[in-house]
């Protein structure tokens, strides 16, 4: 049977020579924080690690933390600097679980949503107007798991930042302490990475995006930012993070990093243009979900299907060698609608029926037509066998 893979945006096949990165670690013995020579030559693949990851974003090596996940490394951007403190945050409705549920568990925190447009654009004016002088944090995912869009993020850091020299002037405060958070999980890869161009105080990534290891996240720090520790014990990761780092999967992210082609964006978002129009094509009565063009993820596809689940679509697909997903990885099994798509507005007709299909290094041409067809074929027999 045909396998095509097209669920990159839950997890990337790791790549060989990622493997090989990491295989070569992790048969070295010694602790990173030992003091001899074994511990410290694990020491040295660490650093030099934190320093290409640094380099991957333009920061420094001491900003630069190590996680296991990018869940985690939102977790302690989020609960590390809120926590104990009262104020307001800023975010979006079609933020990751791991923001919203972070924010929702913060008693003394207030959680402000921004408005979006139909296709999950932030409205730049919205957010001016919600800026408060309380307002400690705003978090805002840089392209959504689900739909693919890309948020406009230098531009709502410009708006920060003038928010806060306006503050100063006003001498509302004498120091602004909003700080601007951006989940870049999905954008690793195909968008512009560069934390200084961005303007984010905080941003999180992992490896299993990007073809490296599953199990390793990355928290970039601003100096200024000040966190309170997330796991207490040792002295690991400038104290934010205490336990044993997980040196080979760290060496083999930073590979991953290496690996990336600014050309890949290109090639796929060719694929991603061909397969909406084949799937318009075929199949008339499905609606593709949010925006088109360069503001979405080259990779990214989201189609609803009127009056059929996406659960009996992934499982038909399944029988063909498709893999596909339904929207986040972590609420897959959730028998809720999509928050995103809810939060968009796509209506009742074809919220239960979404399909994500998300592009990668191994898509082909021919996977696509065959997808499209495929998808034609158990769509009408679906039909069928429910009407």
């Amino acid at each position: 049977m045909r396998n095509v893979y097209l669920d990159n945006a839950a997890a990337t096949p790791t790549d060989p020579r990622v493997i090989r990165a990491t295989s070569e670690v992790s048969r070295l013995a010694g602790h990173p924080s030992a003091f001899n020579d074994a511990g410290r030559h694990i020491q040295g693949l660490l650093e030099k690690a934190r320093k290409e990851v640094a380099d991957f974003l333009h920061a420094r090596p001491d900003e630069i933390i190590f996680t296991s996940s990018d869940s985690e490394s939102i977790s302690l951007a989020l609960a590390g600097f809120l926590r104990g403190k009262k104020g307001r945050v800023l975010t979006t409705p079609i933020e990751h679980p791991s923001v919203l549920k972070t924010l929702a568990s913060l008693l003394d925190t207030e959680v402000d949503f921004i408005d979006l447009d139909k296709n999950g654009h932030v409205d730049l004016v919205d957010l001016k107007r919600k800026l408060k002088k309380d307002t400690l944090l705003v978090s805002v995912m840089y392209a959504n798991n689900e739909i693919g869009t890309i948020q406009p993020i230098s531009k709502i850091a410009r708006l920060i930042r003038d928010f806060k020299i306006e503050n100063l002037k006003l001498k509302i405060h004498e120091k602004s302490k909003t700080i601007f958070h951006v989940d870049a999980c999905q954008a690793t890869g195909f968008l512009d990475m560069n934390v200084q161009n961005l303007g984010a105080d905080l941003l999180t990534f992992n490896g299993i995006k990007i073809y490296g290891p599953k199990g390793v996240g990355v928290l970039y720090k601003r100096r200024r930012v000040v966190l309170q520790p997330f796991i207490r014990g040792g002295i690991e990761e400038h104290g934010l993070r205490a336990g044993t780092e997980n040196v080979p999967a760290i060496v083999g992210l930073a590979k991953a990093l290496s690996l990336i082609k600014p050309t890949e964006g290109k090639k796929l978002s060719v694929l991603r243009d061909y397969a909406i129009a084949k799937i318009k094509k075929e199949i008339p009565g499905a609606i593709l979900v949010g925006p088109e063009g360069n503001k979405r993820l080259p990779n990214n596809i989201n189609v609803c299907v009127p009056k059929l689940t996406s659960e009996n679509m992934l499982l038909e697909l399944d029988k063909y060698g498709i893999y596909a997903g339904s929207g986040s990885a972590c609420t897959s099994h959730s028998v809720e609608p999509s928050h995103v798509l809810k939060a968009i507005g796509i209506p009742k007709t074809h919220i239960n029926g979404a399909l994500r299909f998300s592009l990668g290094r191994g898509t082909k041409k021919s996977d696509i037509e065959y997808l499209a067809r495929t998808l034609k074929k158990i769509i009408r027999e679906l039909e069928q066998r429910y009407r």
